[in-house]
């Protein structure tokens, strides 16, 4: 399968209504803000959401979820030393024999991810992994989503029954506890796929289409307390195709050319023989 042949950015657009799209856990788990008021949701959260749709679909994972996790592995490292068809198996990272090089290329073969977003295999501790380090750097970089406009948080105080003892008679004691949640509010968040990158790891345009067809429903399956039903939702995937490896224009100039508004409508600047696909959200 040839690697990607052509440039890509994106661009999605969704919105958040009674939820807490990213807690931050040393705010007391209050929505993420920035400095000025404006909502943010992390990258590491966007990739974590799009693993989980890309894990849903069929595709091997490395990083997995504790909650989604599907082959019972307890840690990276006992996923990456399992036998095919799960890992590569512990010979592949023997520092005595393993050729980094070969070991990087199994593992961009094996799972989507590590193709996809990069990773870094380090196994210091046992004898025949002394000394192992493989950095992956993967063709596909995701951005920090940011609000529109600085956003309303509501909290709410609750209680929360937590007793697990005693044989059911007496009632558990309760305790106190926060919710917090955005009132409402539209995100942007910006990516992009490097070809020059994507030689390196093999991720093909086939792999490119994949990430595009899950896009629009990255918040389908993500439902909890902090994100009930239906409570985030794409609007719009916005996907710049260029017509070579170098591509027409910067990131930054693609990027740019999209304006949102508060209300989630958006208006695209013309680039010259850049014309993007606008894909309704799920």
């Amino acid at each position: 399968m040839s690697a990607l042949s052509h440039k890509i950015d994106f661009a999605i657009i969704f919105s958040v209504k009674h939820a807490n799209p990213n807690g931050d856990p040393l705010n007391g788990n209050r929505p993420r803000t920035d400095y000025d008021g404006f909502g943010e949701v992390t990258d590491v959260c966007l990739k974590r959401k799009i693993r989980d749709r890309l894990q849903t679909a069929g595709k091997a994972i490395f990083v997995q979820s504790d909650e989604k996790k599907t082959d019972g592995m307890t840690s990276l490292q006992n996923r990456a030393y399992a036998e095919p068809p799960i890992g590569l198996g512990k010979e592949a990272f023997n520092a005595k024999k393993t050729n980094k090089d070969a070991t990087a290329k199994q593992a961009c073969d094996h799972w989507f991810d590590v193709r996809a977003f990069g990773q870094v295999f380090a196994f210091g501790k046992e004898a025949d992994a002394a000394g192992v380090s493989i950095a992956i750097r993967g063709p596909v970089t995701v951005q920090s989503a940011f609000s529109v406009e600085p956003v309303s948080i509501t909290s709410t105080q609750i209680t929360k029954s937590v007793s697990g003892e005693g044989d059911g008679t007496k009632k558990g004691s309760d305790t106190m506890g926060m919710k917090h949640r955005v009132d409402e509010a539209i995100y942007v968040v910006y990516g992009a796929m490097t070809p020059q990158l994507a030689d390196k790891t093999g991720f093909s345009d086939d792999d490119a289409e994949t990430i595009k067809a899950i896009l629009p429903k990255l918040f389908e399956g993500d439902e909890s307390s902090a994100r009930p039903a239906g409570s985030m939702a794409v609007k719009k995937v916005i996907w710049w195709q260029h017509n070579s490896k170098a591509g027409q224009y910067s990131s930054a100039k693609v990027h740019s050319s999209l304006a949102v508004n508060t209300d989630g409508s958006y208006v695209l600047k013309s680039l010259d023989g850049l014309v993007p696909k606008e894909i309704d959200g799920f």
